[in-house]
């Protein structure tokens, strides 16, 4: 009991596996859920039209100030009461998407905030619509700026896919404390569970460095003076 059995991991490899894969499942349903709603949600934070900068505003200091279990309860008992039933899994996907969502609003709306407001209005001025503007003009600039700290999000988000088990969400925790019942082996079977959970988390942040490093680097260069006019130019030429 006090010692590291790994024949733990063979004897229960099936449902380590099954928690394994649903939990690669559920973050990469509400990774791309989040990442969807979170731009949503930036642009209603800075949409000059006000119900929507409102709106934007309130959900997300609403969300980021309560605990990510009362969210996922919100769906998993909350809505039964309204005679909307869903299982754990979904209760747990939706209530990790839409935390998760706030956060990254506020990552892309820091990222907007630093694009030069005159390339809104150069958009604008060319004919294109606010909505156009954004999506083809400012988001992909800010998102770009911002991509390292999106990038955090997501592996906080992997690592907070473990409150499905709270909901009998099918998860990798879920199965590891159904194993753990049935071997009364903690150290063991938590310190697989850690293995598994750092085969998905490590990739990610060392690719996160890597973002940071690459953009890192390219703004040094953008901000590399250039050379003066005239400069280097071959003997005998004459400035116009």
């Amino acid at each position: 009991m006090g010692t590291l059995d790994f024949s733990v991991l063979f004897r229960h490899s099936d449902r380590f596996i099954e928690g394994f894969l649903n939990t690669i499942q559920v973050s990469v349903m509400a990774l791309i859920g989040s990442f969807v709603l979170g731009a949503i949600l930036a642009i209603f934070r800075i949409a000059p039209v006000k119900p929507l900068n409102w709106f934007g505003t309130a959900f997300v200091e609403f969300i980021r100030n309560i605990p990510l279990l009362l969210v996922v309860f919100f769906f998993y008992l909350g809505l039964p009461a309204l005679g909307i039933s869903l299982d754990g899994f979904v209760s747990g996907t939706l209530g990790l998407t839409i935390y998760t969502a706030v956060f990254i609003a506020e990552a892309i709306r820091a990222g907007i905030q630093t694009v030069p407001r005159g390339q809104l209005e150069a958009a604008r001025s060319s004919g294109l619509s606010y909505i156009q503007a954004m999506n083809l003009v400012i988001l992909p600039q800010a998102i770009k700026i911002v991509l390292p700290s999106i990038g955090n999000q997501f592996i906080n988000l992997v690592k907070n896919s473990s409150i499905l088990a709270v909901v009998a969400g099918m998860d990798l925790m879920y199965f590891a404390d159904i194993v753990n019942s049935d071997t009364f082996q903690p150290l063991s079977v938590y310190t697989i569970v850690a293995l598994f959970y750092l085969t998905l988390t490590l990739p990610l942040s060392f690719l996160v460095h890597y973002m940071e490093r690459k953009f890192g680097q390219s703004d040094a260069e953008a901000r590399k003076p250039k050379g003066k006019p005239g400069k280097n130019k071959p003997a005998g030429q004459v400035t116009i």
